[in-house]
Parts: C-alpha cells; sequence; structure tokens
C-alpha cells in the first residue's frame, strides 16, 4: 500500500463513524476512487469452486496487463484450498492466503476489491457487505435472489461509492456490442420483440439421505440467509441451482446472459408490465432427484408499451431454433427484418429474404481504443473492464454496472413468482410491487435466518 492511500484511509477515518456489518467495525469511506493508473489493485475472490475456477483465471491473467495481485480466496469449503492455491501460484509466481468467513477479507485494508462467484442466495448480502467496507465488486449472475436485494444493491453502491459490476460478459464482447448498437440504430426497423433462449439438456443429479456436513465445510456459513436445512450432498455444491431456498433454476442460472441481450436489444430501462410463466419438470420424478425448479419454463413479458420479451427454457432434448440452431442466445423481430444471435455470431435478414445483409461477418476487425490502451487477454474483457472503471472512479465506464444487472436479473426472478404461483401477475415498476397482490409481494423478498439479514437500511 501507498503512503498517498494510507493517509488517505487515515484522514477518511477520523470524524467517520465505524459501521457495524456483522458485528464488525467498518469504515464507511470509500478510497477506490484514488487508485492511480499505474497503482496495483489487490483483489479477493469469495467462491473457489465452479464459476470461481474462471474468476481466478481471469484475474490472474491480468496481473501484467492490469496490475493485478490475487492476494486472498475466501471459499466456506476449505477442501477446496490446496489445488487452488498451487494453480494460482503456477500462474502468478504467488501463494494466495486463505480464509473461509468473508467478513475476515472485508476487514482487510489492502484489498481493494472482491469478486463474488457464491451460491445465488448469498450474492445480496456479500455485496453489501463489502460496500459498507469500502471494497469494490464483481458479482456473478443473477445479481440478486429476489428483488428487494437487488434495490439494495443499488442503494450500497451509491451510498458507499463503490463500482459494483454483474457478471453479463456478453456487455464486453465486441460483436454482441455491435449487434445491439445495430438494433438500436433501427437496423431491423423498431424492435418490438426479443426472444431469449436456454436450452441445456440436464440429466437428474440423484437423491440422497440428509447427513452430517464435511468437516471442513462451515455449514452455517454456507446456508447463511436460507432457512435452516441438514446438509444434504445433493443439494451443494453446483446442485444449489435446483432448490428454491439458494437458487432459480436454469431460467435464473444460465438464463440471466439471454434475459439480460434480450432487455438489451429492446432498449427497456425498466421492468415489465405484466408476467407470465409456465411448466414443470419433466423426464425426472422425485423419487429419483430431488431437484424444484422447472427443467422446462415459457415465460412471457409485456412491457408498458406493448413490446414483449419471450423466454424459452428447455432441459430436456429439443432442436435448436433458427439458421444458425440456436440453442444459448437470442433472436429479436423488427418491423424490417429480424435478427438471430449465436454467441457473438449473429446475421440480419430484411423482411422475406433468404440471405442475411448484416452480421458479425460484414464487421472490421476493430482498433484499440487509443495507443496506450492495452487489450486484455481473451475472455477476461468484462473483468478488465471492472478493473479500469475502479481506476477511473466512474459508474458509468462499468459495462454492467448493478443497476443494468439489476433489471436483467429481475426477470428471471420474476418469471419464478409466476410459476410459482401457476398464474400472470402485475407489476408495478415504479414501485416494485405487484398490484393488489400481497402474495406475489411476499415473494419478492425472503424471511432471513440472523445474523445473515439483508437490511432495510443499508
Amino acid at each position: 500500500m501507498t503512503e498517498k492511500r494510507r493517509d488517505f484511509i487515515k484522514k477518511g477515518l477520523i470524524g467517520t463513524g465505524g459501521l457495524a456489518i456483522g458485528g464488525m467495525g467498518f469504515s464507511a469511506k470509500s478510497y477506490g476512487s484514488i487508485i492511480g493508473a499505474n497503482e496495483r489493485i489487490a483483489l479477493a475472490v469469495i467462491g473457489i469452486h465452479g464459476q470461481g475456477k474462471t474468476h481466478i483465471g481471469n484475474w490472474c491473467s491480468l496481473k501484467t496487463n492490469r496490475n493485478v495481485f490475487l492476494k486472498t480466496i475466501c471459499d466456506v469449503d476449505e477442501e477446496l484450498y490446496a489445488e487452488k492455491v498451487e494453480n494460482i501460484n503456477k500462474l502468478t509466481g504467488t501463494k494466495p492466503h486463505t480464509e473461509w468467513d468473508m467478513r475476515k477479507v472485508f476487514e482487510d485494508k489492502e484489498i481493494d476489491a472482491v469478486s463474488f462467484a457464491i451460491p445465488n442466495h448469498w450474492h445480496a448480502l456479500g455485496t453489501i457487505w463489502a460496500a459498507q467496507a469500502g471494497k469494490h465488486v464483481y458479482v456473478e449472475k443473477p445479481s440478486c435472489h429476489n428483488v428487494f436485494e437487488g434495490r439494495k444493491m443499488i442503494e450500497a453502491a451509491r451510498k458507499y461509492n463503490v463500482r459494483i459490476q454483474v457478471g453479463f460478459q456478453n456487455r464486453s464482447v465486441e460483436n454482441v456490442m455491435q449487434a445491439m448498437k445495430f438494433l438500436h440504430d433501427g437496423g431491423i426497423g423498431e424492435v418490438y420483440m426479443a426472444k431469449g433462449l436456454c436450452f441445456k439438456p440436464r440429466d437428474s443429479f440423484g437423491i440422497s439421505p440428509d447427513s452430517l456436513p464435511p468437516e471442513k465445510l462451515h455449514y452455517d456459513m454456507w446456508l447463511g440467509p436460507a432457512t435452516y436445512r441438514a446438509y444434504n450432498e445433493k443439494k451443494g455444491h453446483y446442485n444449489w441451482h435446483w432448490h428454491w431456498e439458494t437458487g432459480n433454476g436454469d431460467t435464473g442460472n444460465q438464463g440471466p446472459h439471454q434475459f439480460d441481450i434480450a432487455r438489451w436489444g429492446l432498449d427497456k430501462n425498466e421492468h415489465p408490465v405484466s408476467i407470465y410463466s409456465t411448466g414443470g419438470i419433466y423426464g425426472i420424478t422425485p423419487k429419483e432427484c430431488s431437484q424444484e425448479t422447472p427443467n422446462t419454463q415459457t415465460s412471457l413479458f409485456t412491457y408498458e408499451d406493448g413490446k414483449v420479451l419471450e423466454f424459452e427454457t428447455r432441459g430436456r432434448y429439443t432442436h435448436g431454433e433458427s439458421s444458425l440452431n440456436i440453442k444459448i442466445g437470442n433472436m429479436f423481430y423488427g418491423t424490417e427484418g429480424y435478427l438471430e444471435l449465436d454467441g457473438s455470431t449473429w446475421k440480419a435478414f430484411r423482411k422475406r429474404e433468404k440471405e442475411p445483409f448484416a452480421g458479425s461477418a460484414n464487421q472490421s476487425a476493430q482498433a484499440p481504443k487509443d495507443p496506450g490502451y492495452l487489450t486484455p487477454p481473451g475472455g477476461s474483457e468484462h473483468y478488465a473492464n471492472f478493473i479500469d472503471a475502479i481506476r477511473s472512479g466512474n459508474n458509468n465506464d462499468l459495462h454492467c454496472d448493478i443497476n443494468e444487472g439489476f433489471y436483467s436479473s429481475a426477470l428471471p426472478i420474476l418469471a419464478n413468482i409466476s410459476y410459482r404461483l401457476k398464474r400472470e401477475l402485475n407489476f408495478k415498476g415504479k414501485y416494485e410491487k405487484f398490484a393488489n397482490d400481497p402474495e406475489a409481494d411476499m415473494m419478492l423478498s425472503r424471511n432471513y435466518r440472523k445474523p445473515y439479514v439483508v437490511p432495510e437500511e443499508v
């Protein structure tokens, strides 16, 4: 840490009351805005299983390019430490610290930012605690587990003046950015409908009896805000996605990426006014699998101006759609044609014409932003953008600020409420409440297990 930063922190603490977070005292002062263009940024990755591996790899790849130092890895499962420490040492030449309690990470004044790849039910509380401690946050999608949490995350970002980037990586993919500009510039006329596809066949993951948690797993911390339940190995690593207390199903797992692109293409920075979602679990029985979330789900959203967003989740066997045979992607329909988007490949068709008239194959290579701009290693553009925004101190430099991430994350969450209640819902976006529907309103938040409570006042 430089003398400049030490002096800033010291001055910031003078006359600033300590803020209690989970029983700890933190300064509410954020010092992120003083990080210089060449100063090292120290990071911690919280959640090192599954997607956490991707986070680790990307931060390590930015060691030289963005002067990033991966100081700490944190996970409630200590069994994972040895392998990850060794891998990071091979990639960077430095062994990170390890910690199982994220609150200890937030106490470390030398850590500038944290990266969350933990189960969905922890995203909001972890992010809020980090923001209160003055840490910038990169958080995986969906940004929140329910609508109330997403609003509190936005409030925390603004109150503590920290950058919060949501992991919708398509926001930093050049071809996708070009496709969105094409749509917004009227390339297929007025876009009146967007469709998102999540076709990922998934087999049964089985069932097992409740048991004692593994010795190296801090299970109470893993449960966190969720209602207490006995440990079950089929409801832990990755399988938490398919249980309502901790996950949001595939509509809220892979789905948020394509929801985000669909909303982006429609250019909608608002909530829909009506939501209807239906489906079920097909090809898997409760006797063979503990899955609670649907593997097949169709969701329909209508905005105030009548524009439509459709989303299709298919977890069994299926063909792809469109000329690109899309299984994970999007389609957009306009008054003058339509556009298909599969990964970063896109094609636009005019009216009834059989051949595309625009698309990613037509785009020329992009020049660097400026002579001094360093293009990050392949695949890490979104992570690099987060680091650049920390240095600039400007939320507008983030490709997916928490406000953007929340509106996209809310879509699958709202769909799941409709699915679970088995009826169409009318939503009052200004108030983030349903219209005269207290039963549905109850599902916009949750009963938090103390002390893991997302507060009304962040």
